[in-house]
């Protein structure tokens, strides 16, 4: 990815980092769901510090994990950005994306983390000094790195879940019958077999309907071969999902049952025959 491209994802894409549709619903939902979990993990934090610690005023944990958690929220958009700007197929220019957005993350959160701590402490009269320095930094690197890993997978998780949801359902696919200017619009599926009858074609239905339209069988070929009609003779095609019986006749010639309809298969039609058997 070039730098220009990852400048206009990032500039001119509002898009892409979540400012609307999916992609926005995805950062909120899982905003929602990692503020959630962890003041739950916080009030535990706060819970084990209290009981491990019972002479310990009940506000310094409050504090400390409070800040945390304000801080955790507050640079939470760190990571959605660079999940959005990260290519998905290039493992190197990822790294080279989540590896700084990680550090960025960890200096933001644990930067906000010893302010708030100061703030609060300050307030109060007293002093808050965030010591070892190296070690606690590093403790608390090891521990942001996890949860940046944990939000990348709340990410895909939640867009998975968003796109499913939205998602169209399969829409009935109808073919339109039209003699002059009357239009009979019916569903593909019950569409049995059409025949050729002069400059019309007659279309056999399966509730015994049988509806005319001006147009040679050639163009409707065209039309209905991706939809799995075939041309069993010079004027029939067929529906080859609705055939129930193929019966030989003698010098390759077969008859196509369709229920109870009849309809002819020509040896000068063996494309036909070999896909009307596959089916």
């Amino acid at each position: 990815m070039r730098i220009r491209d990852v400048w206009q994802r990032l500039v001119t894409i509002g898009a892409d980092l979540g400012t609307n549709g999916t992609p926005r619903r995805t950062f909120l939902f899982t905003l929602g769901a990692v503020a959630v979990v962890g003041a739950f993990i916080n009030t535990l934090g706060v819970i084990s510090t209290l009981h491990a610690n019972p002479r310990l005023s009940v506000i310094e944990p409050i504090i400390w994990e409070g800040s945390s958690w304000i801080t955790l929220v507050s640079f939470f958009w760190i990571a959605w950005v660079a999940y959005c700007l990260a290519p998905p197929n290039r493992l190197s220019w990822r790294l080279l994306l989540h590896i700084p957005a990680l550090l960025a993350f960890a200096v933001g959160h644990i930067g906000g983390f010893v302010l708030l701590c100061k703030a609060a402490y300050f307030a109060m009269g007293r002093h808050y000094v965030f010591a070892p320095f190296w070690e606690s930094f590093f403790y608390s690197l090891g521990r942001d790195a996890l949860a940046y890993v944990v939000f990348m997978a709340a990410f895909g998780f939640t867009l998975s879940l968003l796109r499913q949801q939205q998602a169209p359902a399969p829409q009935p696919l109808t073919f339109d019958i039209r003699d002059g200017t009357k239009l009979n619009r019916v569903m593909i599926e019950t569409i049995l077999a059409v025949s050729s009858a002069g400059n019309y074609a007659e279309f056999v239905l399966r509730d015994g309907r049988r509806l005319c339209m001006r147009s040679s069988l050639s163009a409707l070929e065209r039309e209905l071969a991706p939809h799995g009609f075939v041309r069993t003779h010079r004027s029939w095609l067929v529906n080859a999902a609705a055939v129930t019986a193929l019966n030989p006749e003698g010098s390759g010639d077969y008859a196509i049952g369709l229920g109870a309809l009849t309809v002819p298969l020509s040896r000068r039609f063996p494309e036909a025959l070999a896909k009307l058997r596959a089916n």
